[in-house]
């Protein structure tokens, strides 16, 4: 199954769920598009309407749907910028919880744009840490 060869580490350190819902999406995308970066973007589309990335690892969302403009669809004409795996659609309660579990500075005077940005910058410090950047 060559979706378990290339899981990302992110996804090793996840639920059982996302990763089966990446492999299972990403076998499907290679045999319609090809093995590369289009089958990897289906893949991580369908993680997100279920997951969101905190930290170095995905959770689950608590609600089903599209994190964030882009993962709502368009496709390559209409790119939106990505929220990098954090629900960007979600409440602004959310984020706090999520930047709080995260340990994000100065959160409590953000908005819901910074609050996205922050979250998604400490996603990626901890996804190097534990990739040993």
């Amino acid at each position: 199954m060559p979706g378990r060869e290339v899981l990302p580490s992110t996804l090793r350190r996840s639920p059982k769920k996302a990763q089966r819902t990446w492999e299972k999406t990403h076998d499907s995308a290679v045999e319609t598009y090809g093995e590369g970066e289009r089958a990897h973007r289906t893949a991580f589309a369908a993680v997100k309407h279920e997951f969101e990335k905190v930290g170095d690892h995905w959770e689950p969302k608590g609600r089903k749907g599209p994190s964030d403009r882009q993962a709502a669809g368009g496709g390559p004409e209409r790119r939106a910028p990505t929220a990098g795996g954090v629900d960007a659609n979600a409440t602004k309660d959310h984020l706090m919880k999520v930047a709080r579990k995260l340990d994000v500075p100065g959160r409590s005077s953000m908005t819901k744009p910074e609050l996205v940005k922050a979250i998604e910058k400490a996603n990626n410090r901890q996804t190097a840490k534990a990739r040993g950047r």
